[in-house]
């Protein structure tokens, strides 16, 4: 092999502890990152932009083909201000009175306007029968001129599919508007439908004045009749009774019954008043000089106190004997009967008030109830009298009324009030109003767009595969060893050199050199991958590195084989004894890429036609790596593979080399793998990223622990460091810059 393509000789080195993320950690970055959620959007939309531009540009082709085809339609607009609803005119005055307009009025005029009666008298009028548009829709207009009904419907619903009448927001203006294909018709029509409403309403208005002209006379015969009836009814009935003036023998009769009322009032008032007295002095006589304030009962009561005072302070020092204590106490009884008798006659003027005020109240309440007497006769004579004068006075109302409407009503029968007024006609427009063919490709570009972005999403919550090394620590007990990114996903990066001139690293790899990419590409981010996948597996077991590795993949194609290969060559970079055996005798690939022989191989040592020695082979340009191809597809691979011979092999060959790399088949497809993990250190798993499905990482899994293997890790292949490891791309992208600007370093 060329210089060029000779393995970089790298001395040992010492591993690193390195530090494995797991699924916990991305839990607490979900928390401690808010943009978490949105870069992983970001990603989502990133990864399936070509569903996204897929279904803006057929939406958006659809429509600008369907926008050009179309034919144009213009639309003639006509406004209308309609006042509220004028009373009907009685007089000259009445032309410029309105009354308050509310919605339902409004309402009703666009209900009018649109209404079958309007669109035929517009369709006569302006001969649409034969036009090609409504001519058209109905079918034949020999059967409209016969007066068919069909074809009648049939044009009135297709004239109403193409007229418009809007009520123009906080304004009484209505807005009546027509489309079609020749700008002319359009405004013609407009202008005839509005004419024909404003014709419409005066011809109602006037039809109900000459109506109501006529009922009026009618009613005005039978009026004057029940007028002069009810006028000789009243009469009669004041002179049978005296009537002369109702008012004021009511207004005296009234006056004396409230004045009665108030005195009654007041009467009450006094009565509760001493009744309450006469109880609390009855109750309690001893406070009967406080309640009356009484100057002598007062003086009395405290002059006999001081008596009993002087009396008890004499008692108290000469004895009951002694003449001053014998006149004291002979004063303090006769003061003492002063006192009671004052009392008693003050509690008599107290009940006698009572009385007094009790008999005022009942003499006033007998002549209340003899004055309302009075004043019930007087209502129930003037009951019949007040029905007698309503019924005259409303005769004579309605018939003065009713004859002045009838005066004015022959005037304004003639008068032309209308409440339609046309504010703008309709002129023929110059430009289309549809399509709009710039507005309809940005809304099918934005609809597109929102189609194409759900459609990614859902396209992406169907997806059942791995995406990340997350993904698979969710679902398995194993780290994930190494992140190798698809051949052509690192793209070209330029550097600064000397001498005024740039170099450009990191071209991409092409898809055949990636079996040998840690050989012919030492400086790529591939490469990389697989060295940081040779110090993970280093690192993997506490007491020595793994001795013999196997790897493997749950499906085909998912690049097990150039994992295996880079694995070996990277292992090798150690100055170790290393070697690759083809451990897939279905499909052997090992040999055609390191450019052996094929045979003498595995299956010839396994049956006995080829030694060992005979079988191994030095691989051109790296001394330290030896392989041992597949050989000879055996009818039984399986049976080989899991013979004793197998084993004792593997024995052999741990003596002679460091490290021993297989590469097996896939374990969903045959039981090679299966068999094979049994006798190996660890195993290496390769799911490819975004095919590899769940489920087949479970079952190889389960595999592999049914038949007492040991899973080193998994290896996330094919990773776009572009779109699909959104998280990793960044710091990739500039991990494997600085490793290719020390290249550029050295090569400069």
């Amino acid at each position: 092999m060329v210089e060029s393509q000779s393995i970089e000789r790298l001395p040992a080195e010492k591993p690193a502890p390195i530090r494995r993320v797991s699924h916990f950690a991305d839990i607490e970055l979900e928390r401690t990152d808010s943009y978490f959620y949105l870069r992983a959007y970001w990603h989502i939309l990133a990864k399936r932009r070509w569903t996204i531009l897929a279904a803006a540009c057929v939406l958006v082709a659809a429509v600008a083909v369907v926008s050009f085809k179309m034919q144009p339609v213009y639309r003639a607009v006509a406004r209308v201000e309609v006042e509220a609803e004028s009373p009907e005119i009685q007089s000259l005055n009445d032309l410029y009175r309105t009354t308050p307009s509310d919605d339902a009025f409004l309402q009703t005029q666009v209900n009018v306007l649109e209404s079958d009666t309007l669109a035929w008298e517009t369709i006569q009028q302006l001969n649409l029968e034969k036009s090609a548009d409504l001519g058209s829709a109905s079918g034949a207009s020999a059967g409209v001129a016969a007066g068919g009904t069909a074809e009648r419907g049939k044009l009135i619903r297709a004239f109403r599919k193409d007229l418009h009448v809007e009520l123009m927001r906080n304004s009484r203006m209505l807005e009546v508007s027509y489309e079609s294909t020749d700008p002319a018709r359009a405004a013609a029509i407009a202008n005839a439908l509005v004419n024909n409403y404003a014709e419409y309403n005066f011809r109602t208005r006037y039809n109900s004045t000459r109506q109501a002209s006529s009922w009026m006379e009618q009613q005005l015969d039978e009026l004057k009749a029940k007028t002069e009836k009810s006028q000789q009814q009243l009469v009669d009935y004041e002179r049978e009774n005296a009537i002369v003036n109702v008012s004021d023998k009511e207004n005296v009769v009234e006056e004396r019954l409230a004045d009665l009322s108030r005195d009654l009032t007041a009467a009450q008032a006094e009565r509760v008043q001493k009744e309450s007295l006469n109880d609390m002095v009855r109750s309690n006589p001893s406070q009967a000089a406080l309640l009356m304030q009484d100057d002598l009962l007062q003086r009395l009561e405290e002059k006999s106190a001081d008596l009993s005072a002087e009396y008890a302070d004499a008692l108290s020092e000469y004895g009951p004997k002694f003449p001053k204590v014998v006149r004291l106490q002979s004063q303090m009884k006769a003061m003492q009967g002063f006192v009671d008798d004052e009392r008693r006659r003050l509690m008599d003027r107290i009940h006698n008030d009572y009385l007094v005020a009790q008999g005022r109240e009942k003499l006033l309440s007998d002549a209340v109830t003899a004055e309302k007497g009075e004043v019930g006769k007087l209502n129930q004579l003037l009951i019949r009298h007040n029905m007698l004068k309503r019924e005259f006075d409303t005769n004579q109302q309605l018939y003065e009324s009713l004859l002045q409407r009838l005066k004015d009503a022959t005037v304004s029968a003639g008068l032309r009030a209308t409440n339609i007024h046309v504010i703008d006609t309709a002129f023929v427009p110059s430009t289309p109003v549809r399509p709009k063919r710039l507005m309809n490709v940005g809304i099918a570009l934005l609809v597109g767009l929102i189609l194409g972005v759900t459609f990614a999403f859902i396209e992406e919550g169907l997806d059942n595969s791995i995406k990340s090394a997350e993904d698979v620590e969710r679902l398995i007990a194993a780290p994930a060893l190494a992140i190798v990114p698809v051949a052509g996903s690192e793209g070209r990066r330029v550097y600064g050199a000397t001498n005024g001139k740039r170099t450009v690293l990191g071209k991409p790899i092409s898809n055949g050199a990636v079996a040998m990419a840690v050989l012919k590409h030492p400086a790529s981010a591939l490469s990389e991958s697989y060295r940081a996948l040779r110090t993970a597996i280093l690192l993997s077991t506490a007491a020595r590195p793994p001795q013999v590795l196997l790897v493997t993949s749950p499906q085909p194609n998912e690049g097990k084989s150039c994992t295996s290969l880079n694995l070996a060559l990277a292992l090798a970079q150690r100055n170790g004894r290393v070697l690759i055996v083809d451990g897939d005798l279905r499909k052997p690939c090992v040999a055609r890429h390191l450019g052996l022989n094929r045979e003498p191989g595995l299956s010839g040592v396994l049956t006995g036609a080829h030694g060992l020695d005979e079988a191994i082979c030095a691989v051109d340009g790296v001394p330290q790596l030896s392989a041992l191809p597949g050989g000879a597809t055996p009818p039984n691979p399986a049976e080989l593979l899991s013979s004793p011979q197998m084993a004792e092999i593997l024995h052999h060959l741990r003596a002679r080399f460091d490290h021993i790399v297989l590469d097996s088949p896939p374990m969903l497809m045959v039981t090679d793998a299966t068999v094979l993990s049994t006798l190996v250190d660890g195993v290496i798993l390769v799911v490819e990223s975004g095919v590899t499905v769940r489920g087949a990482l479970l079952r190889a899994h389960s595999l592999i622990d049914s038949a007492g293997g040991r899973l080193l890790g998994v290896v996330m292949n094919k990773v776009d460091l572009r779109h699909d490891a959104y998280y990793y791309s960044s710091r990739a992208r500039y991990y494997h810059a600085y490793y290719d600007a020390t290249a550029a370093s050295t090569q400069l």
